[in-house]
């Protein structure tokens, strides 16, 4: 169902994918929207490594909602900061693209603590946190992606 990588060569493995998830902050979440048009929006996620999905939160209303309950496929796009070798003006990173479904989360728990640990990447200030979470939460949406299908690539800009 899914393609095989045509470069090989640069695939990442699996944990190094996983690692990315892990730390790096945003990515692009793709989903089919209106009138069938491509839907992309700049995000940040949780990887728990629990249960290997990926989590992400959201207001309740508005067109990616709206998209994600009328079609629960999506993929999502995380880069690294990449890196230059001595003496290149090229960027060397790494890329990884996770395709799934979708699922929404309705347990108020598991939101606030998916959402803590979310912040996390972020600021280690608990007060700010835990603040954030009782001024925002009740009014937060969120949703996790389980992934169908991972891959990751190593790119040098040309």
């Amino acid at each position: 169902m899914f393609r095989k990588m045509i470069r090989a060569k640069q695939q990442l493995t699996r944990e190094e994918c996983i690692e990315i998830l892990k730390t790096e902050k945003r990515g692009v979440l793709s989903v089919l929207g209106d009138d069938g048009y491509p839907y992309g929006m700049p995000l940040n996620h949780y990887y728990n490594e629990a249960d290997g999905k990926l989590y992400f939160h959201s207001g309740k209303l508005g067109h990616k909602i709206d998209a994600l309950r009328a079609n629960e496929k999506a993929s999502f796009c995380v880069l690294d900061e990449g890196r230059r070798e001595a003496d290149e003006w090229a960027l060397r990173f790494r890329s990884v693209i996770v395709f799934g479904r979708v699922e929404f989360v309705e347990d108020r728990e598991t939101i606030y603590g998916i959402s803590a640990k979310l912040s996390r990447k972020f600021t280690d200030d608990e007060a700010y946190i835990a603040d954030e979470i009782r001024r925002v939460g009740p009014a937060t949406c969120m949703f996790a992606l389980t992934p169908e299908h991972l891959t990751g690539k190593r790119i040098r800009e040309a």
